[in-house]
């Protein structure tokens, strides 16, 4: 028999029967998901609420099932931008299943992506969130009476060397130049400009605003720094979680110059109308556990009046070099000051500190770190807030996935899986050597020799 060559030529077929075409095979998780949503009825919930953006004739286009699926496929796969998702889909046999696809069907192109994200309005992302938190509700994985609430930040689509005054519209190397002109200093090269600037850091006078600088390419990302220490285009991300349930009740997308004290608020009270339209009103937010970066005596106040009469907060206070002075503050203040930092001071309130660390910090690496969604190739704070909301709604899928499967993610399910189909495996094949060699035993002749290898 002669070798054969891989590069050969090959004659063609002319038909290939539909039936005897191969699928591909079938990834138990996408499987699994995929039963989780047709048995919540997604795919015709989410047609009919998309049908008014799209026009009643023509070509028909992409459903929208398909869209938010490939979306569910970047955070599984740890994907952070369209083109990676549009080829993943496209490579793999197993997602265009998952998809809806034949194996010769071509998958939505990465344009296509961005088409239907400008077309959609972040209502029907809002309302894809809340239809999760129902499916959660269903599962009994969603409680809301005892939420975390952190933030962090996500690097923006936009490069600091791009950045411009909004007064005059000098760029960076301008505004040093002309700065460099008044003091005097002449500038003859490249090297001389940076060995000025780097003199002006020195001397403290190198200082970039948000009031006075912006990004051309994106105006509304803002200067910020960054969680390693690095000063980036960034924007805030913040997290109102289910501490017993790990669910993600609101995922929110703020500017990254916006203080935590002044967006605790607005998260909790868009926080409590997820829960409204997704449990019927049947649970309501009634203690808040943050870290002492919200702490604010107007921000306590307000937190009060939100969650009800019955509402508490566990927020430390940050360590001050002077007293409060109460002769400034009103007598709701005061009682919402002292009262909190009784809660925090106390075991259980600790305890709720601990479990918030441990919590949310998950979330956002769930999310931000192995989900893909850390830096943003997307430009503007909406389209920003579409995506980032998309990545909450794939980790509370995930939630139910790791009740039913074990496990909530595609990369974890392999390592779950593996070691014990691997063990199953091995104590087959132990099973039946053993059999090999007691049977003849139990029959009253020798045991068959087994071949050795030949060693040299």
């Amino acid at each position: 028999m002669g070798m054969g060559r891989r590069e050969s030529e090959r004659q063609g077929m002319l038909w290939v029967a539909t039936s005897d075409a191969s699928r591909g095979p079938r990834h138990v998780f996408y499987e699994k998901l995929n039963s989780l949503l047709a048995e919540a009825g997604f795919d015709s919930w989410i047609e009919e609420l998309c049908e008014p953006f799209y026009a009643q004739t023509g070509r028909k286009g992409i459903p929208p099932g398909v869209y938010f699926r490939m979306l569910f496929v970047g955070y599984f796969e740890g994907i952070d931008s369209q083109r990676g998702i549009a080829w993943r889909c496209e490579d793999s046999l197993s997602l265009k299943r998952f998809l809806g696809f034949e194996p010769f069907d071509e998958t939505p192109d990465h344009s296509s992506l961005s088409r239907i994200r400008g077309r959609l309005p972040l209502e029907v992302f809002a309302a894809v969130h809340e239809f999760v938190l129902e499916v959660l509700h269903d599962h009994q994985l969603l409680d809301g009476t005892l939420v975390g609430v952190d933030s962090s930040t996500l690097e923006a689509n936009a490069a600091m060397k791009s950045i411009v005054r909004k007064d005059t519209g000098e760029d960076w190397e301008a505004y040093v130049r002309r700065l460099a002109a008044e003091d005097g200093v002449e500038i003859k090269s490249k090297a001389d400009l940076i060995r000025y600037d780097k003199d002006r850091n020195k001397r403290g006078k190198k200082k970039v605003s948000n009031e006075e600088w912006e990004s051309p390419s994106d105006p509304e990302a803002r200067i910020a720094r960054m969680k390693d220490g690095r000063t980036h285009l960034a924007y805030k991300a913040e997290h109102v979680v289910d501490l017993k349930t790990e669910a993600i009740i609101e995922a929110e997308v703020y500017h990254a110059n916006e203080a935590d004290t002044a967006t605790l608020v607005p998260s909790l009270e868009q926080a409590q109308q997820h829960l409204d339209k997704s449990t019927g009103l049947l649970y309501h937010i009634k203690k808040v556990v943050a870290d002492t970066g919200y702490h604010a005596a107007e921000t306590l106040k307000e937190c009060r009046s939100v969650l009800g009469i019955r509402g508490k907060t566990y927020i430390p206070e940050p360590q001050r070099k002077t007293e409060w002075d109460w002769s400034k503050r009103t007598d709701a203040e005061r009682r919402a000051v002292t009262n909190n930092r009784h809660r925090t001071q106390r075991a259980y309130g600790k305890r709720l500190q601990r479990r918030r660390s441990e919590v949310v910090e998950r979330s956002f690496a769930h999310v931000c770190d192995t989900g893909g969604g850390r830096r943003s190739w997307l430009r503007g704070i909406e389209n920003v807030r579409k995506r980032h909301l998309l990545g909450a709604v794939s980790h509370n899928l995930g939630l139910v996935l790791r009740k039913l499967l074990g496990t909530g993610k595609v990369r974890q399910f392999a390592a779950f899986w593996s070691p014990r189909l691997g063990l199953t495996t091995t104590h087959h094949a132990l099973t039946m050597t053993w059999q090999r060699i007691l049977r003849p035993l139990r029959l009253g002749s020798p045991p068959t020799p087994q071949p050795q290898l030949l060693t040299a």
